[in-house]
């Protein structure tokens, strides 16, 4: 994650992972989850945190699902449905379940179908928010397996190219491959610029927006370096596509997240995000790697490549050169040490929200 994005060192306060685990699985169960469904959802949560994904953890999630399950958007209840099955794919009916709640279960179906039969696909529709597409691939990768998910809500937020209004959501995308000894590969990207969720960081660190990653009012690409929008501006600008402008190759992009909506949103049913008002669907694909190949060649093929990679020597002002997954390995190892560095409004928000509602929360 770009410096821009980290809390500013005044402001952090070093939380350990289990003392934030627990708070916040106390507050799934305190809005009715049961013990299960909490504990999957919070894992979901603090995976992020722990691997320096903070723009999808407790900081931007919690708040929002807590709210969206007290105006009744969301369903705590455990009522999900297989509609369609067979032995390599399912689609199933969330019943507005939020996505960190169905989402590990659905990638463990997606496992146990690759383990019988080499490939498992599964898509999900009527649920809420994914936080994210990295811990269900890492789900794959720690059953031996290579991983992929995509998710495809909140269109209304992209502008296509040449486009003069938003369009798509940022329709991120995640895949990740195990290695013998080195970090596993995990690219986990939106198809724009930069993820919506970026931007509120920005906004609660105070840092700017660089240029090509949003438009301004009038929805033309912001090629100036400008303060983060906030609250008030939503609605207000568009988030660009990978690559920002034509030029720069935002045909890509969108291009990209539109595969993505319709794998998430016309596959499972759904229909088309930017023309019906739901909150999109979610693809978990585990693939078995001796249905292809020898797995412990791949192994050792993987560890050689992703070595290759961390070695491969640096160009002029840089100390290193990283593939994805290789930084938040290293970022797990040291937030697990010394705590994760949460924003002291985020400190503030828990221990507000904890004493309206009974939760215990001593995360000083």
């Amino acid at each position: 994650m770009l410096e821009r994005f980290k809390v500013p060192e005044a402001d952090r306060v070093y939380v350990m992972p289990e003392k934030m685990h627990r708070v916040t699985k106390d507050i799934f169960l305190k809005i009715g989850l049961d013990d299960d469904g909490a504990q999957d959802s919070t894992d979901v949560l603090l995976g992020n945190d722990l691997r320096g994904n903070e723009s999808h953890g407790v900081s931007n999630g919690l708040r929002g699902y807590v709210r969206s399950y007290a105006q009744g958007s969301l369903n705590p209840a455990t009522e999900w449905e297989v509609v369609r099955e067979t032995s390599t794919t399912a689609n199933i009916d969330a019943k507005h379940a939020l996505g960190v709640h169905v989402g590990p279960k659905a990638m463990d179906m997606a496992i146990d179908k690759a383990q019988q039969h080499g490939v498992g696909v599964v898509t999900v529709f009527n649920t809420g928010h994914l936080a994210g597409c990295s811990h269900y691939v890492y789900q794959a990768i720690e059953a031996g397996m290579i991983g992929h998910t995509m998710t495809a809500g909140g269109a209304g937020i992209t502008i296509p190219t040449w486009g003069s209004r938003p369009f798509l959501g940022t329709n991120p995308l995640a895949y990740g491959a195990p290695a013998r000894t080195m970090p596993p590969y995990m690219l986990d990207v939106a198809t724009t610029q930069v993820a919506a969720n970026k931007i509120w960081l920005l906004q609660r660190t105070g840092a700017t927006v660089l240029p090509g990653w949003i438009t301004d009012e009038n929805y033309e690409p912001e090629l100036e370096e400008t303060p983060a929008p906030g609250p008030e501006s939503r609605g207000k600008y568009g988030m660009l596509p990978i690559g920002g402008t034509r030029e720069n190759g935002s045909h890509k992009g969108f291009g990209l997240g539109l595969m993505n909506e319709i794998f998430c949103n016309e596959l499972t049913g759904l229909g088309p995000g930017p023309l019906n008002p739901h909150q999109g669907g979610h693809f978990f694909v585990a693939y078995d790697i001796e249905a292809f190949t020898d797995k412990e060649k791949f192994l050792d093929d993987m560890d050689e490549l992703l070595k290759a990679v961390a070695e491969h020597p640096p160009g002029k002002g840089h100390d290193r050169v990283v593939y994805p997954g290789l930084l938040e390995a290293e970022e797990i190892e040291k937030r697990q040490k010394s705590g994760i560095p949460y924003h002291t409004e985020v400190i503030e928000w828990f221990e507000g929200h904890c004493a309206e509602v009974g939760v215990e929360c001593d995360l000083r």
